[in-house]
């Protein structure tokens, strides 16, 4: 069974809001990502923890990209780190939804 994931934060600065979505917590190793809202856009998205595995690594500059274009969760699972994908995509929807509270 495997812990329940934290809860997203949530912090302002003018119309900039920055969201750390949950840790999730995924067979290669937690993932938690940070995304920066400008309004209603999503202006960036850096990971807090990621899985420490080559696949990873390659992955992770693509599900960001994925995301600024898509400005959603509604990304393609990188072949290779599926994992971390939906895990990537688990806490960035949370943050995605955490930040309209």
């Amino acid at each position: 069974m495997q812990p329940a994931p934290t809860t997203p934060s949530v912090s302002s600065s003018g119309s900039s809001k920055v969201v750390a979505g949950p840790t999730v917590d995924t067979e290669k190793g937690p993932v938690r990502v940070e995304v920066t809202f400008d309004g209603d856009t999503i202006a960036s998205v850096r990971m807090l923890q990621q899985p420490n595995h080559p696949q990873t690594t390659a992955a992770v500059p693509k599900l960001i990209e994925e995301t600024l274009q898509a400005q959603s969760a509604d990304i393609d699972t990188v072949s290779g780190a599926t994992i971390t994908s939906d895990g990537y995509k688990e806490s960035l929807q949370a943050a995605i939804d955490a930040k309209g509270t």
